[in-house]
């Protein structure tokens, strides 16, 4: 089984109006022609597909960006500071709820919430995968849908279980990618109200002065869902050795990430090709094999994959068409000495750890 860490399901199915009931074939046929955004035909995820990947539980984001400096559309302008204006990301945000809301009742999808359905859904996945829905677990990639800290109850009640503070930019929390700052006071109140309620910290796109300050501060359960190594590819979206290391220390898991512009230098979106680069699934045991090497250990890798995160095949590893293909891992993994049980955890132990801490009972 394959447990992955992060996957924008319902950001693709309500952005994109994607059916991913379909296979993966037709999805993509249903797109041919289409030219809104460049990810159009190039799909690498849908239910069927992840049902032949073997992939027994993910966990699924909800992602609106609403931060003091986000570029608004002429319908969507932030006319003052006042978080009432954060209202967009917050429909937003329960749109995508809602999706995973409609899948959970055509059976596609089980929302897992607490340690009995991750221990039911286990069992049957284990028993009978074909008549299983696809398990997930709720998280929420940027927090500005939350338009204030007091609101997090409201939000854990809804079945979210983590959180990543930040996303691309300044949100109203901390500082992401791309930017550099300290959490805000919002964020400070926003990680002890999740400590309080035991949800876990996703330090995925925190800057380092903020994924410093967060890890100081938070004593719960904490990851980083989608995130390579930057001493192997350069780049504030990557996770230096330090950073790494106080992760592992909190008994962290750091996800592999396949997005091919997180595995090449020097990556030029929408002109680099994965031809060119040579980047394969053999490029993603790279980033595996540094996080274990710093560990010392196989209990702090797996695998967080973002496929379809705003890029499709053609921003992949060239031999990763369909997420099924993540199966292909195990072989290069035991290529390089890897056992069976090193190459569970990998797959799927080390986050099954790691994320029944932040379900109740």
């Amino acid at each position: 089984m394959i447990v992955d860490a992060h996957l924008d399901l319902a950001w693709n199915a309500a952005s994109y109006d994607r059916d991913l009931t379909l296979s993966l074939d037709e999805l993509n046929a249903a797109e041919r022609g289409m030219d809104d955004v460049h990810i159009r035909g190039n799909a690498t995820v849908s239910f069927p597909e992840m049902r032949r990947g073997n992939l027994g539980l993910s966990v699924v984001t909800l992602l609106a960006r609403s931060g003091p400096a986000h570029q608004r559309q002429p319908n969507y302008r932030r006319t003052s500071l006042d978080s009432v204006y954060r209202i967009g990301a917050y429909a937003a945000a329960y749109g995508q709820l809602a999706c995973y809301r409609l899948w959970e009742q055509q059976g596609y999808l089980r929302m897992i919430r607490t340690k009995r359905d991750l221990d039911e859904h286990l069992q049957n996945w284990d028993l009978n995968r074909d008549a299983t829905p696809l398990g997930c677990i709720l998280s929420m990639e940027g927090a500005d849908p939350i338009v204030a800290p007091a609101q997090l109850n409201e939000w854990h009640e809804a079945g979210l279980r983590a959180i990543g503070p930040a996303h691309y930019g300044h949100s109203h929390y901390a500082a992401g990618t791309a930017v550099t700052g300290p959490l805000t006071d919002d964020g400070r109140e926003l990680l002890d109200r999740m400590q309080h309620l035991d949800m876990g910290l996703d330090a995925t796109h925190l800057c380092d002065e903020s994924m410093h300050e967060a890890l100081d501060r938070f004593d719960g359960a904490v990851w980083a869902s989608h995130h390579n190594s930057r001493t192997l590819i350069p780049g504030d979206r990557q996770l230096p050795d330090d950073l790494m290391k106080r992760l592992i220390e909190k008994d962290a898991v750091i996800g592999v990430a396949c997005d091919a512009w997180m595995l090449h230098p020097g990556w030029v979106i929408g002109k680099t090709t994965p031809a060119e680069t040579k980047v394969v699934i053999t490029t993603l045991a790279d980033h595996i094999d540094h996080v274990c090497q710093l560990a010392g250990n196989t209990n702090h890798s797996g695998i967080g994959s973002d496929l379809d995160g705003g890029f499709g095949n053609e921003q992949t590893p060239a031999d990763l068409k369909s997420i099924a293909d993540l199966q292909r891992l195990a072989d290069v993994l035991q290529e390089r000495g890897y056992t069976d049980e090193d190459i569970d955890r990998i797959f799927y132990r080390n986050w099954l750890r790691v994320l029944r801490t932040v379900l109740p009972d």
